[in-house]
């Protein structure tokens, strides 16, 4: 009788010749899936709207590429003078994890609102830009809110705001414009990862270092919005089953250095 590693020999070698070498951990299907949508070179794939400018008119050069980084900066600004600015991904998702990794840095642009210090966003199942009027201030989308602290005192990121749209929390239809995670503060230019898990109308998942912060779901336009309603005599469904991606310029300096995206079966 044959050895026991006589015999895992033979079988390791019977895989071997039949499908091909045993896969390493390296290559795990979790980890091909993952696409960068930021390629840390340039902004080939992206396409920006700011208000007041026509789609792809980079006013200030507010969205560039400098040392491997996707930054959002106004040092080419006045006064900020409400030019609210979103940088979209080339392709719109449905199921899907989308990562990233930000930084607030130096000081907000002059003439930017209180409330934008600190602010930028991830919009997901947004509108297209083209389909946005010159003056528009934000895509109709869901927004995943990201803060940096003040220094002292509390301050959550991962939040959620909600332009031209409503979603359901505790089984009620949710309204208020603005709803607060569960996150911690984080304070100074330290980089944070936020993943936000995008389950068409079903369920979203804000999350931080694999936690959970906020989850919500059916996402969806609100008819009482005008932005919406242009939407919906479009013929967009009320119910928000996909949409684009884009990062948020709102006058604070930004810097990205990871945005990727994890597809997910329906």
């Amino acid at each position: 009788m044959k050895s026991a590693s006589s015999l895992t020999f033979c079988l390791c070698l019977f895989l071997s010749l039949c499908i091909g070498p045993l896969a390493s951990a390296d290559d795990t299907p979790a980890e091909k899936k993952w696409i960068p949508l930021f390629n840390g070179k340039d902004l080939d794939d992206w396409t920006v709207k700011i208000r007041g400018y026509d789609v792809n008119e980079n006013f200030g050069n507010t969205f560039r590429v400098e040392d491997g980084l996707l930054k959002v900066g106004y040092d080419q600004y006045g006064e900020f003078a409400e030019k609210f600015g979103h940088l979209f991904y080339k392709t719109p998702f449905s199921h899907y994890v989308i990562r990233v990794e930000y930084r607030f840095t130096g000081e907000q642009s002059t003439g930017g609102p209180g409330w934008a210090l600190r602010n930028s966003g991830i919009m997901v199942h947004g509108q297209t830009p083209e389909s946005m009027s010159k003056d528009q201030k934000f895509p109709v989308s869901i927004e995943v809110q990201l803060l940096g602290g003040k220094g002292t005192g509390t301050r959550t990121t991962a939040n959620l705001c909600t332009p031209g749209t409503h979603v359901v929390m505790d089984d009620k239809l949710f309204k208020p414009h603005c709803v607060n995670s569960n996150s911690k503060t984080y304070h100074g230019d330290q980089w944070v990862t936020v993943e936000v898990e995008v389950q068409g109308n079903k369920i979203i998942k804000h999350m931080i270092d694999g936690k959970t912060v906020l989850s919500y779901t059916k996402p969806q336009l609100d008819p009482e919005d005008g932005d919406a309603k242009k939407l919906i005599q479009q013929g967009a469904p009320l119910m928000l089953e996909k949409g684009t991606i884009s990062l948020q310029s709102e006058s604070h300096p930004i810097e990205f250095r990871k945005v990727e995206l994890l597809k997910l079966e329906p």
